[in-house]
């Protein structure tokens, strides 16, 4: 894979190239203004201990251990300590994917300068970044407060030389091992630069943005398999008029009507039937642009949430230089990002949820003028029908797991940490959504291309150029169902074609990470 080493400016990293670091193929180098700041912060950590100062996370123990003053001959091992106890997590190791949005984004948020550590640690991160390691993270243990404690800390582990981490190559190998392959000894933690480590709210907000980036890929296509749906069943345009939205003035809606009708234009389907009685079609045809309409203002809301946290200096204390101050507060408190998760999980329910809707149209003959579950020989064929069971069933799992993370909240540490944000959790129950939203759009699609295929003959009239050629990529991955066969492959491969994200540009340029 060609790979091109792009600049991180802490602060300015935007979603495109959060997105890019997601999919991999990049290197990545810090912007050397960063150095300055990194140095002045970690002179005035060096000058509180020199100074025998007390402050917080420097040369005192942790959540309710306060305040209990570590002496100086001990501040190395109490960051040690620190890392080693944290690493807690448990569950399946977290995706190399979003691995590496948390290298990244710990990379940015210690650049900022507020966080007292060397500038050897942050390019430490890179190192195993561009090296291809990625941390053994487990995906469950964090509560979204005091930061993502144990996550961040087995990140931290393979640092120190403990641990494990996954080669490039997909070996599971030590943390010492994983950091001789960079070219670098285990390093021993200075004062702060453990806590630095741990506190913060990446692994929230980088689960997060996987399921944002999934929630863009899930969206467009299904904005395609809509336009099919209209297609199979003859609907009509006249909903997706411009002026009806612009009476009613909702970006979302705007955008997601004028999409369509680009991803329409030039149908030949279209204009052949202006007097076929349809006068207006279910509310899942008719109201794309205000249901998937809304669903893009919320992903853009939560966009907007998520590049700021991912830029964001969340551990806690932080170190101000202007005044040399070390100032306790709750950056690492994840309610932003917990609340971002919880609007991306609505989103992307609804787009399930509508689209199953249409699914089930073109399976019923009374509504879509359609062969019933689309399928000669009906009664000896089943067709699409259980294929359509599949896609309830999914559509109604996701309404369960949109149900909000951010509202339940636990107390931890002796009572210190009494409000927590789960949104670890929030951010980590994305990729399940967004693969069950796949599947569904996924089985749309191919059941629309069923029906459009139904009613052609070489003579017929074809769409347009877009829909045409998402027909014979289609066509490419599954064949028409002449008559019953085993269909899991099919749901298989459509799932894949649902989560790309090479689709028509009129679908993509105006969802956050590409616009």
């Amino acid at each position: 894979m060609n790979t091109q080493t792009v600049t991180l400016d802490p602060g300015h990293v935007n979603l495109a190239l959060l997105r890019r670091i997601h999919a991999g193929g990049v290197q990545l180098q810090m912007a050397a203004s960063t150095a300055e700041g990194l140095l002045a912060a970690q002179a005035a950590v060096q000058r509180i201990v020199d100074h025998d100062e007390v402050v917080y996370g420097i040369n005192t123990g942790f959540g309710k251990l306060a305040s209990t003053k570590i002496g100086s001959d001990h501040l190395a091992e109490l960051q040690r300590n620190l890392v080693l106890s944290h690493s807690v997590g448990t569950g399946d190791p977290i995706d190399a994917a979003v691995v590496r949005l948390i290298l990244a984004t710990k990379a940015v948020s210690l650049a900022r300068g507020h966080s007292g550590v060397r500038p050897a640690l942050v390019e430490a991160l890179l190192g195993l970044f561009n090296a291809g390691i990625t941390p053994v993270i487990p995906c469950k243990g964090s509560v979204g407060a005091s930061g993502d404690l144990a996550p961040l800390a087995h990140m931290a582990c393979v640092l120190i030389g403990e641990g494990e981490a996954f080669t490039a190559e997909g070996e599971r190998v030590s943390g010492r091992e994983a950091m001789k392959r960079v070219g670098l000894e285990p390093i021993v933690l200075g004062p702060k630069e453990g806590l630095a480590l741990l506190n913060g709210t990446q692994v929230s907000t980088a689960f997060a943005l996987a399921g944002l980036f999934g929630a863009e890929n899930v969206f467009a296509s299904a904005l395609m398999s809509g336009a099919l749906s209209i297609e199979a069943i003859q609907g009509s345009i006249k909903p997706f008029d411009a002026r009806i939205h612009a009476a009613r003035g909702q970006a979302g809606q705007i955008a997601v009507a004028a999409a369509v009708r680009a991803a329409l234009d030039g149908s030949a389907i279209i204009p052949s039937h202006p007097d076929c009685g349809r006068v207006q079609d279910p509310y899942s045809i008719r109201c794309i642009p205000q249901v998937m309409g809304a669903c893009l203002d919320n992903l853009s809301h939560a966009a907007r949430v998520l590049v700021i946290e991912a830029n964001a200096a969340s551990d806690n204390p932080l170190v101000f230089t202007d005044t040399g101050e070390v100032i306790s507060g709750g950056n690492f408190h994840a309610e932003p990002v917990a609340f971002a998760a919880d609007i991306i999980a609505l989103a992307v329910s609804e787009i399930g949820a509508i689209t199953e809707r249409r699914l089930a149209l073109l399976l019923d003959t009374g509504l879509s003028g359609l062969p019933p579950f689309l399928v000669h020989d009906g009664g000896l064929n089943s067709g699409f029908m259980i294929a359509q069971v599949t896609a309830a069933a999914l559509a109604a799992e996701n309404q369960c797991l949109a149900n909000p993370s951010s509202v339940t909240s636990l107390p931890t540490s002796a009572n210190q940490e009494d409000h927590v944000s789960m949104a670890t959790y929030g951010g980590r129950r994305l990729q399940d959504m967004v693969r069950n939203t796949a599947v569904i759009v996924g089985i749309e699609a191919m059941a629309a291309v069923q029906g459009i295929e139904l009613k052609r003959t070489p003579a017929s009239l074809r769409s347009s150029k877009p829909v045409e050629n998402e027909i014979a990529r289609i066509r490419q991955k599954v064949a028409f169902m002449e008559r019953d066969r085993y269909l899991a492959p099919d749901i298989e491969a459509m799932q894949q074609w649902a989560l790309r994200a090479d689709l028509p540009a009129a679908l993509l340029d105006f969802l956050p990470s590409h616009a």
